[in-house]
């Protein structure tokens, strides 16, 4: 590819991975564009953090979050890609024990937010699962591989378990719900 625009997208059609030509209002275009907001917030939270964990762990699901989206960027049986292995979702797992051993057991409902980098994984986990609506969107009308099905739920999950790690280990820990929490006072001007 020689530049970054090629204006064949002007019209409202993209390419799949094969050239076929499609909406990019279509399902498949916005399952795999839904995965690339994911990884963008990951790469914000990723970019906060020092944290020897916590950081190529977040690194490792965007790299599988762009094979997830290479899957679902081709016609459904015109290639065989890549994807992610049953032993990623177990990968997830075995990170969220990991994160849990930190974070401690959950016993109350999480509010988003804390430290920076929880914010922003806590925001990264909302989009993951609007990303696995439209990839069950997409596959009650097209085949979609299963095992990519199972990482994207397990990696909500994840997602959520690294906010809670990321809190801990700044000390902030979780911010908890109160649903009978006050209203603040509010100063006259």
């Amino acid at each position: 590819m020689s530049s970054i625009y090629t204006r064949s997208g002007d019209q409202g059609m993209t390419s799949l991975l094969d050239g076929t030509r499609v909406p990019k209002c279509s399902g498949r275009v916005d399952a795999y564009g839904e995965l690339d907001e994911v990884c963008s917030w990951i790469g914000a939270a990723r970019a906060c953090t020092t944290d020897t964990l916590l950081g190529p762990a977040l690194g490792f699901v965007q790299h599988r979050f762009y094979n997830c989206a290479s899957n679902l960027s081709a016609p459904p049986g015109g290639m065989d890609l890549c994807g992610v292995r049953q032993d990623d979702v177990l990968w997830l797992e075995r990170a969220i024990d990991r994160f849990e051993q930190t974070s401690g057991p959950l016993d109350h409902f999480v509010l988003p937010g804390g430290s920076q980098e929880a914010a922003w994984l806590h925001v990264a986990r909302t989009v993951c699962r609007r990303a696995e609506r439209r990839i069950l969107e997409l596959a009650a009308r097209e085949p979609v591989d299963e095992t990519l099905r199972r990482f994207v739920n397990r990696a909500s999950d994840f997602l959520f378990a690294a906010a809670r790690y990321a809190n801990a280990v700044s000390c902030q820990g979780d911010l908890i719900w109160d649903r009978d929490a006050g209203r603040p006072e509010l100063d006259s001007p």
